[in-house]
């Protein structure tokens, strides 16, 4: 049985006070929650402090991004050993934020995968597609390049310790999103091609669905044959709205 996975991106949002706030609601709601495994990723400054909150509950640690070496002169960066020596478990690897806004290529990607898997952190490696992509037919090419690339030289015991997220980029923020036909069709291509790349590998791995998930469309989008939890991003900072789309999908 594959894993069930939440997560919660707050992307740049959140003082170190307001996300200590957010996590321990979030714990006195569904902190011993098992099913779904409901994973947090608060900003870098907040990383330390929330994970001192979260000792002793069941929500894991992620990060939003990191570097892809391990050390050195690489002024503002993250290494995969600093998010580590924390407590953080997951690390979200090429966002569509990231791959738009600071020019992440999928080789880029790729080196981060590789890293975080290297030191042992477990990645949430994105994929999607924009909306020209989409109305050109060119959704599956497009995050089959994306795949291929992110994913490269990989084994597949390694492929077996990833989680992949699918993002529409034109359904992030928009309030626009996949039906749930349309990003479980996604859904199933996406564990097509790691089944073609992987072999068995393929069909241990979490493929999360990201693009406007609230609570009111979560167990519609859970129900899907291939999707295995979601990657939420404005809904995870609103405390009911984040523990709807949980309890939706724990089964």
């Amino acid at each position: 049985m594959r894993l069930k996975i939440i997560a919660g991106n707050w992307k740049m949002n959140k003082t170190t006070p307001e996300a200590t706030e957010l996590a321990r609601g979030l714990i006195a709601s569904v902190g011993q929650t098992e099913r779904p495994r409901v994973v947090i990723c608060p900003p870098y400054t907040a990383l330390s402090e929330v994970a001192k909150t979260l000792k002793g509950s069941s929500i894991f640690l992620g990060a939003q991004n990191m570097y892809f070496k391990e050390s050195g002169a690489y002024t503002g960066e993250i290494a995969p050993s600093m998010l580590l020596t924390i407590g953080v478990a997951y690390v979200i690897l090429g966002h569509s934020e990231r791959r738009e806004y600071f020019a992440e290529s999928d080789s880029i990607v790729n080196e981060k995968v590789k890293l975080a898997l290297k030191t042992g952190l477990i990645p949430i490696v994105c994929v999607g597609e924009k909306l020209p992509d989409r109305e050109k037919g060119l959704t599956e090419e497009v995050i089959a390049v994306q795949i291929d690339g992110s994913l490269a030289g990989l084994g597949e015991e390694e492929i077996r310790k990833i989680v992949i997220a699918y993002e529409p980029v034109w359904a992030i923020g928009t309030g626009k999103t996949a039906t749930p036909e349309m990003a479980q069709q996604v859904h199933s291509f996406i564990r097509k091609r790691l089944r073609e790349r992987f072999a068995a590998g393929a069909e241990t791995i979490s493929i999360l669905y990201g693009g406007s998930v609230n609570a009111e469309n979560a167990a519609g989008l859970m129900n899907q044959d291939d999707i295995d939890g979601a990657l939420v991003g404005g809904a995870s900072l609103k405390i009911d709205q984040f523990i709807g789309i949980i309890r939706s999908s724990g089964k």
